[in-house]
């Protein structure tokens, strides 16, 4: 330095403390406590019999509802290490970082977890113009009407944000 720069420190976040670590050094507690699960201040998912934990994504500025997915240990630990949604595609069966072939990742804001650490609602900036594979901002595109034979739906978001099939293909 020749005198002349400015350095600005800031007091980091705990969300980014928790990305600088490596996912080999991120740990959950265990659940041997119902009281501590609830009321502690450890977190200690709780995964599913498939080993599957639902996740929310809403949006951190105006809390729409994204989408909804699942993540699964190793998901959720990579999620925590980067700051971006890392989820579990349960039909490929594989992990799935949002945005890797769209470009429309979600950096991940702030994570909330329920009273028995079974769900999870992650606040997240979307990059990019939408997250629903169908085009839209969020999947949460349509509205159920009335009852009907059969119940049917109707366009909640009118226009797509994007075109699928210039994206994906």
């Amino acid at each position: 330095m020749n005198g002349s720069e400015t350095i600005v420190y800031r007091k980091l976040t705990s969300l980014e403390r928790t990305i600088m670590s490596t996912s080999a050094e991120i740990t959950f507690g265990n659940r041997d406590d119902r009281k501590l699960v609830e009321r502690g201040l450890t977190f200690s998912p709780k995964f599913d019999d498939h080993g599957l934990i639902v996740a929310i994504a809403q949006d951190a500025d105006t809390n729409e509802v994204l989408m909804v997915a699942y993540m699964n240990e190793e998901s959720l630990r990579r999620t925590l290490e980067i700051g971006e949604a890392v989820y579990f595609s349960r039909s490929r069966q594989e992990i799935w970082h949002k945005g890797a072939t769209s470009g429309h990742t979600q950096i991940v804001e702030k994570i909330l977890t329920d009273c028995d650490q079974d769900a999870l609602v992650m606040k997240v900036r979307q990059q990019g113009p939408g997250c629903c594979h169908a085009g839209y901002r969020s999947c949460f595109y349509r509205n159920i009407q009335e009852s009907g034979d059969p119940v049917t739906l109707e366009q909640e978001i009118e226009d797509q944000s994007y075109d699928p099939d210039k994206v994906y293909s």
